[in-house]
């Protein structure tokens, strides 16, 4: 268990750096990065797979805008057409700006939010196509944003003010990529108990040439009467094939 985990913290930090690198990581720095867990070629080779599927490049960058769907692009580009009115801001002003919000600077931390509302489309890119739409994680973004312009002050410098909204307008997203995972993960195991449920209680039906009742399908199939009584509720109550005795 304890290799494991340090295989998925390792994992972890390849895709993070990966993507403040633009989506793109060298070779190198993933063996590197490896060397202690002593992979082997195949499984190197998975890591590599993995990376790739996340829209990581290995040693290339992959162009991104690839992985937008029309309604995404068009949706950017509404989005960019209508921050324009902020303007844009010279490095000089921006450091001017994010010192004053670090001292609590009201309206500094609101331009800082302005500012930043531009980066968080490009940051948004980098997850495209990862199972949420893109609108979704610029929203994401943005919330973290507003959070993370008012937290400024714990930082000493600017350039680490600057660092730490960025972390946060990334960590947010990653965040609601897993749980949209997971949500999707747990779906499909519902759906596939409700499924196996069905299925045996349709051969049942067949064989007795009626609907059964949930103890009669628990004796038949080793299935549990809870797990089947779960499964028709998370059904809808529409497995047919089973006398329902609790909604009557």
């Amino acid at each position: 268990m304890k290799r494991e985990a340090e295989f998925s913290r390792i994992l972890e930090q390849v895709k993070s750096t990966a993507r403040q690198q633009g989506n793109r990581i060298e070779q190198e720095q993933v063996i590197e990065a490896f060397a202690e867990l002593e992979l082997s070629g195949e499984q190197m080779q998975m890591v590599y797979d993995y990376l790739l599927q996340s829209k990581i490049g290995i040693g290339q960058h992959l162009d991104v805008e690839d992985y937008l769907t029309e309604k995404e692009q068009d949706y950017l580009q509404n989005y960019l057409d209508e921050i324009e009115i902020f303007g844009d801001v010279s490095e000089g002003e921006r450091e001017a700006i994010t010192i004053s919000a670090m001292a609590g600077d009201a309206d500094a931390q609101n331009r800082l939010v302005e500012i930043y509302l531009k980066e968080v489309p490009q940051i948004a890119k980098l997850y495209a196509g990862q199972g949420v739409f893109l609108e979704d994680l610029i929203g994401e973004g943005n919330v973290a944003l507003t959070i993370g312009a008012g937290m400024v002050g714990s930082m000493e410098k600017p350039e680490e003010a600057q660092g730490m909204l960025g972390k946060m307008i990334m960590d947010a997203m990653e965040r609601m990529i897993q749980e949209t995972a997971d949500a999707k993960k747990t779906d499909r195991h519902m759906e596939d108990k409700v499924n196996r449920v069905a299925e045996k209680a349709r051969e049942l039906r067949e064989e007795l040439r009626r609907k059964v009742t949930v103890k009669e399908l628990s004796e038949e199939s080793g299935l549990t009467e809870k797990a089947i009584r779960d499964a028709i509720r998370l059904s809808g109550r529409k497995i047919e094939d089973i006398e329902d005795t609790d909604n009557p």
